[in-house]
């Protein structure tokens, strides 16, 4: 009798666990995902050019590697925020980039629309359901070599409809992503918020760059 109140007494703090992580990851990913907004906005006004791309691979991977070595501290928020408020620099010249063209407002918007829509979806499956997602762990490492490989492949050969498969693939391989990370929050996999927070946000921000390329390309070839 004592050992089933014991496994009954560690079921309740393993969901308050649980529990507390969910809530403390979406609260931090809300906020992260306003400030990188407001950083956006920011590049657009000043009208910032897209850097190069060293620049962004070693100024996200440098923050991201940070905040995973910070990940236990309150410095980890810092670099938190400074990771997601990079990316959001980043993007404004994105931003830029599309409404400048034609009908440029109308891709941003359904992308913007399609990346909420897909990432509540998807987050509201997992949460209700509980399904174990661990077993997507083999297709997204799959996934990324094969989508590195066709990214590389992009830059020296001109295949026709590449880049909208590319895109295409992104968007897949970020939406089961999603997928696995919310899983991972609810089964246990997950206990630290902050390495929920950014795996999350990486996922959503690549959700909708991917959805940008893939409506504006859809837009052109119209």
């Amino acid at each position: 009798m004592r050992e089933q109140d014991y496994a009954v007494h560690g079921q309740q703090i393993e969901q308050q666990e649980v529990s507390k992580v969910l809530r403390n990851t979406y609260s931090l990913l809300a906020l992260t995902l306003a400030f990188s907004g407001i950083m956006a906005f920011v590049a657009q006004q000043m009208r910032v050019g897209y850097p190069n791309v060293f620049v962004v691979l070693i100024g996200f991977y440098g923050l991201f590697f940070l905040t995973a070595k910070l990940r236990d501290s309150v410095w980890g928020l810092v670099s938190t925020f400074a990771l997601t408020g990079f990316m959001g620099f980043i993007l404004g010249p994105i931003l830029n980039r599309y409404l400048g063209m034609s009908g440029g407002a109308e891709v941003v918007s359904s992308a913007f629309a399609m990346t909420a829509l897909v990432f509540g979806g998807l987050s509201a499956y997992v949460l209700i359901s509980r399904k174990d997602m661990s077993f997507l762990s083999g297709f997204i490492t799959a996934g990324f070599f094969v989508l590195l490989g066709a990214v590389v492949a992009s830059f020296f050969f001109q295949i026709s409809g590449l880049q909208l498969a590319i895109s295409a693939g992104f968007v897949l391989f970020s939406s089961v992503c999603i997928l696995f990370q919310t899983s991972a929050i609810i089964h246990g996999g997950e206990r630290n918020y902050i390495m929920a927070t950014i795996s999350l946000y990486v996922s959503i921000y690549n959700l909708f760059v991917s959805l940008l390329q893939l409506f504006g390309l859809m837009g052109r070839d119209d």
